[in-house]
């Protein structure tokens, strides 16, 4: 059969499933229309924002080069521990809004209430998060533009990608994150060109900023305090900026609802995660330390001052140090449609748990409803109606408003990781006591269930450890404690609350039961599709190869 008529099948498959196909009990109207090359350059552009280009530079400030590549490449095992997690349940289960269903059916009703109020809450407010932050980077051109404008102007672009079919937004993301993984790669052969002699001064700078004898307590830093304790505070600090730089496995999770053969895309898209973590996070981490030092008097200032957009990139401070003209804004330019690309993915996500919320009757009936393209409208409105306290920085300085979403979504990505770790465990478990092998699973993660105890480990602790620094002597700040503790304490009460008032029960391992009806769906959708990828997604899939 030609590729035209497999391509035509496959249409007619998936029109079969958006409308035929609907199981009684399930009232999940969503499209799948998501393709490959989509759900891989979604995972990229939910992972890749100004953290990686602009924050990360506080980073090495607080803890010098050595600190800074420990604590990504060390951050990055836990996040390949929660994809391992993730990755299992997903392929196995690919629904609508996932993990935080799945805590829900595994575990008990009321932490599906807190992982789906908790991931929410993430997403909904890392929207503001980068509509400021795509405000301070148009700062380092002009700042001549109304700051009202620049919000409505994106607000008014996610709207119209979101609202009218998921391929709009597929096809948004899959351009913009290519912008964002050019700037990444390219940042990457910039370290390396430059640091052997390839710049205007021919300067082959090498490793110097890692040599003691030339930058003073080189490649360690200390931060607050000196001495041993010094150099561990800024490896912690540093590990804090990890925890919030590193994200990917949930932005794969989230759209397995509207994936096409989720079964043959979703587990590809889950083991790139790995090559990603090695790339954008463990690599741009170790070039961050080696182009600039982290006592460089120009970074230092950039960071007191708050500089606008590249201009505290430390690539930008290496490049201005390098007599690089014209470099600087073409990344400049790079960062901010990543920004653009990362706030887009966000209501995507954020639209999307409010959707599985109310699925399994814990949000108002009113967000189960979809357009006839499959669109939960409510749920989009809904999470821009929640972006519009990006105005908070019309009266507030923007360095300031952009820490506190910072503080506040910190928390709440580990609590999310935490949660999603222990779900698997409930899972595992539940597998071995009903005797299903997981050799029969569509995908099998490795080191399992030791990922999901080293994840859950890892990600609890960190969750408390955030904020420490409100705790030290004569460094108390009731916002800072405040943005880096209330999900920590919001959560326990939701827990109690819904069990309360629904009179939930933890489930029972031998009575969980995977959600067949959903399994069903899916089973008889990919049968009808014959199992195959449209062509376009073969062609995709042969060139990552």
């Amino acid at each position: 059969m030609d590729m035209k008529s497999n391509d035509e099948n496959f249409e007619q498959a998936s029109k079969k499933n958006d409308h035929d196909f609907d199981f009684q009990g399930s009232s999940d109207h969503t499209h799948r229309k998501l393709k490959s090359r989509h759900i891989q350059l979604m995972a990229i552009g939910g992972t890749i924002g100004t953290a990686l280009f602009v924050q990360i530079g506080q980073a090495l400030a607080e803890g010098g080069p050595a600190s800074l590549f420990m604590a990504f490449t060390l951050w990055s095992t836990f996040i390949l521990a929660i994809n391992n997690c993730l990755s299992e349940m997903v392929t196995w289960i690919p629904i609508t809004s996932p993990f935080v269903r799945f805590a829900d059916h595994f575990v008990d009703p009321a932490l599906g209430l807190c992982a789906g109020v908790n991931f929410f809450i993430f997403e909904a407010a890392l929207i503001p998060f980068e509509v400021t932050a795509f405000n301070v980077v148009l700062q380092f051109w002009t700042d001549k533009i109304p700051l009202v404008a620049v919000i409505c102007f994106l607000l008014l672009c996610y709207l119209a990608l979101n609202l009218w079919t998921v391929r709009y937004f597929g096809e948004s993301e899959f351009w913009f994150a290519s912008g964002k993984v050019i700037l990444a790669v390219g940042l990457i052969f910039f370290t390396f060109i430059t640091m052997v002699g390839g710049n205007p001064i021919h300067d082959a700078y090498g490793f110097r900023f890692w040599d003691s004898s030339k930058v003073q307590g080189a490649p360690f830093a200390e931060y607050i305090r000196t001495g041993s304790l010094g150099r561990f505070l800024g490896l912690l600090s540093c590990l804090i900026q990890a925890s919030f730089t590193i994200a990917g496995p949930d932005m794969v999770s989230i759209a397995a609802g509207e994936t096409q053969t989720p079964r043959r895309i979703l587990p590809r898209a889950f083991k790139s995660v790995f090559y990603r973590l090695t790339t954008f996070f463990v690599l741009g981490s170790l070039c961050i330390g080696i182009v600039v030092s982290y006592s460089d008097p120009n970074l230092l200032q950039a960071l007191s001052d708050a500089r606008p957009g590249a201009g505290s990139s430390p690539y930008v401070i290496a490049m201005q140090r390098l007599h690089i003209k014209v470099l600087p804004d073409i990344v400049n330019a790079l960062i901010l449609t990543s920004i653009f690309s990362a706030g887009n993915s966000y209501v995507y996500n954020a639209s999307r748990t409010l959707y599985g919320l109310a699925l399994e009757g814990k949000a108002p009936k009113v967000f189960k409803r979809c357009n006839r393209n499959g669109v939960p409208v409510w749920c989009v409105i809904a999470t821009l109606g929640i972006a519009l306290l990006s105005f908070l920085q019309v009266s507030n300085n923007s360095a300031v408003v952009l820490q506190w979403f910072v503080n506040l979504v910190t928390a709440s990505q580990l609590l999310n990781y935490a949660i999603i770790c222990f779900t698997y465990l409930r899972f595992y478990k539940a597998l071995k006591v009903q005797g299903i092998s997981r050799d029969t699973l569509p995908h099998k993660s490795f080191w399992q269930p030791f990922c999901a105890y080293y994840g859950f480990t890892g990600t609890t602790v960190m969750a408390f450890v955030g904020g420490y620094t409100v705790f030290l002597p004569g460094r108390w700040d009731v916002p800072s404690f405040f943005f880096s503790y209330t999900m920590i304490g919001v959560l326990p009460v939701l827990f109690v609350y819904w069990k309360i008032y629904r009179q939930t029960e933890w489930r029972k391992l031998e009575d969980i039961t995977f959600l067949d009806n959903e399994r069903f769906l899916v089973d008889r959708y990919e049968e009808e599709c014959g199992g195959e990828e449209p062509s376009s997604s073969r062609i995709w899939n042969l060139l990552q190869s």
